[in-house]
């Protein structure tokens, strides 16, 4: 056994983990808090505030594909994706509580202030998530493994979820004693600290375990993008992968609509939140179990059928069946997170079976698609939520109507049923099972073995004869 198909030790899961509670603190800060403090905090409109969301995601276009190959191209003695860990962690905590700022700037100023904090607040995020993503593929290429570490990954981004959804409010009302601009800054500035220490514990506790094959001549970065586009299985993923984060921002960023307004009682956030985020944190650890008994295609689809059910239960329910809402959202929350870490591990097998189709093995390339995906949901989710509230008739911090409760319960449940089915129905397509990227694995390394053997009879020196 190659010493990347080995075990990893629970040590290096965590290690590996910690990395995205660092990331977490801004991806969820982002998803259940951002519209919001823009909205009700900031000052901006909400369908401002949506587009403002989307707007940003259009350069990911760019960034996330060029920082995917430039991961992919670095030789450094930490690694390829390890570095960036080291030297982007502090900026990275720099920019989250800048664009958590608000600055004394006219209304216009402002605009212009948030779309450059948010601008660039995400560029580092690009910059430094998609090397740990990648990472994750480097650390092992043993299948049932990757399905752990991502498991393990989860758990921990979970953790990081959980920071912010009881951390936030806890202490934007502490740290800001009723200013709630500089209670959010303020709060930034704890969990920034906290993800800081969280990327250099991932960067000192793991070792990237293969090292990345030579880029051949003449290979360009957007060469390497649009070869993804030529792996039926990667485009299968990123398609669910945009479903499932337009699910999470659309829903996390009107959850505090949802309480304050439709649930009628903002003193609700916190236990609200911080039980879904519990769940999560289950959900995550459980897939450990799960997935050594249960086939990952088998208990993805599971995960989307309870997604489903408990979404549509939440659509259902009166606003005064307040019990019955938390169990319903916990059950959504828990099923949510049985599916990510597997999506995540389904990622890293493309990759194998990219490289035997198109003859590329490129994991931050591969990644960083992915993330484009994640982002192009992460901004439709983003954008639609500004937009419905404001279709809907959403006033800031005042009695909404009945048709504005109704706009936010859509948001809330109704969309994110539908975006759960479309997943369902696409990820019946999927075919790397186990058996099947076994197959592929092994078929990669007798490719290797050939170009080695290839280029050992070449460079020998011909027989000299008598």
């Amino acid at each position: 056994m190659s010493s990347s198909a080995k075990s990893l030790s629970v040590k290096e899961k965590l290690a590996y983990g910690l990395g995205d509670t660092a990331s977490n603190i801004v991806f969820q800060v982002v998803a259940n808090f951002m519209l919001i403090f823009y909205t009700d905090v900031f000052g901006i409109g909400a369908a401002a505030a949506g587009t403002l969301l989307l707007v940003v995601r259009i350069f990911d276009a760019i960034t996330d594909p060029l920082m995917g190959g430039i991961a992919d191209r670095t030789r450094s003695r930490f690694g390829s994706y390890r570095p960036y860990l080291l030297y982007l962690a502090v900026p990275y905590g720099i920019m989250a509580v800048m664009a958590f700022s608000v600055p004394d700037f006219s209304d216009s100023g402002k605009l212009i202030y948030a779309y450059v904090s948010y601008a660039a607040m995400m560029l580092l995020y690009t910059c430094i998530n998609i090397p740990y993503a990648a990472l994750g593929g480097v650390l092992t290429s043993n299948t049932k493994e990757r399905a752990s570490l991502q498991s393990y990954r989860f758990a921990m981004a979970m953790t990081g979820l959980l920071l912010v959804v009881s951390g936030v409010p806890l202490l934007v009302d502490w740290l800001g004693q009723g200013d709630k601009a500089a209670g959010y800054q303020y709060a930034m500035m704890v969990l920034a600290v906290i993800a800081i220490l969280c990327f250099l514990a991932c960067f000192r506790f793991t070792k990237e375990k293969q090292i990345p094959q030579p880029i051949e001549q003449g290979r360009t970065i957007y060469g390497d993008f649009f070869s993804l586009f030529k792996n039926d299985q990667w485009v299968l993923i990123s398609a669910v992968s945009v479903c499932l984060l337009t699910l999470v921002a659309l829903r996390g960023s009107v959850t505090p609509h949802y309480v304050k307004y439709y649930l009628g009682d903002e003193s609700l956030m916190a236990s609200f939140m911080t039980l879904g985020g519990i769940a999560s944190v289950l959900g995550a650890v459980c897939t450990i179990l799960f997935s050594k008994y249960v086939d990952n295609k088998k208990l993805f689809i599971a995960g989307l059928a309870v997604g489903i059910v408990s979404h549509a239960l939440l659509f259902v329910l009166p606003s005064d069946q307040v019990e019955a809402i938390y169990a319903a959202f916990i059950v959504a929350n828990f099923a949510h997170m049985v599916v990510t870490p597997i999506l995540f591990s389904m990622v890293a097998d493309t990759v194998d079976y990219g490289a035997l189709k198109t003859g590329r093995r490129i994991m931050a390339m591969t990644f960083s698609g992915h993330l484009l995906a994640i982002k192009l949901g992460f901004a439709i989710g983003g954008a639609s939520a500004g937009w419905l509230l404001a279709a809907y008739g959403y006033i800031p911090n005042q009695a909404q109507s009945a048709d504005t409760l109704q706009g936010i319960l859509i948001a809330f449940s109704a969309v994110p049923v539908v975006l759960l089915t479309a997943s369902l129905l696409l990820i019946f397509k999927y075919k790397l099972t186990e058996g099947y990227l076994r197959d592929v694995q092994n078929k990669l390394e007798q490719q290797t073995l050939k170009t080695e053997q290839s280029t050992m009879n070449v460079s020998e020196p011909a027989p000299v004869q008598a």
